[in-house]
């Protein structure tokens, strides 16, 4: 099993970051390459479809509203993993009005080297947290 995590400082309250992440189906609101999700299972399970219509299906697996945090595993994905489980956390970096967020997630590559799992996950979320940081920027200053 290997980790992979990123995070990125953005210059908004913690509680707002998590007002726009912090719901099981807010990915479409600010991750551009999941334009459509749905929620089913009594809202522990959502699926998603990315730009190029491929489906991605992950559960819930813990939820804490108060530690601003998140995680969930993957139930169905094109991509080359097992036993994948993500967290999503929004700190607080005190005296600054500032948020931090950090994704991360372990995984098993299936059919690809450690590396090239890293690499890709890695980018997923280093790629996501700037479209977050982006949407932010937006609501912020609407053009």
């Amino acid at each position: 099993m290997v980790r992979t995590a990123a995070s990125l400082d953005i210059p908004a309250s913690p509680d707002r970051v998590w007002q726009l992440i912090g719901g099981f189906d807010s990915l479409p609101d600010w991750l551009p390459y999941i334009p459509a999700g749905e929620l089913s299972d009594g809202g522990r399970v959502r699926s998603l479809r990315n730009e190029d219509g491929g489906v991605i299906v992950e559960r819930l697996e813990a939820f804490d509203d108060k530690a601003r945090t998140y995680s969930y595993s993957i139930l169905q994905a094109p991509f080359p993993v097992t036993g994948y489980l993500s967290t999503l956390t929004v700190h607080e970096i005190p005296g600054q009005g500032t948020a931090r967020v950090e994704w991360s997630g372990t995984f098993t590559p299936d059919g690809v080297s450690d590396d090239e799992a890293i690499t890709l996950f890695h980018g997923i979320y280093a790629d996501g947290l700037a479209a977050l940081n982006e949407t932010l920027a937006r609501h912020n200053h609407p053009a």
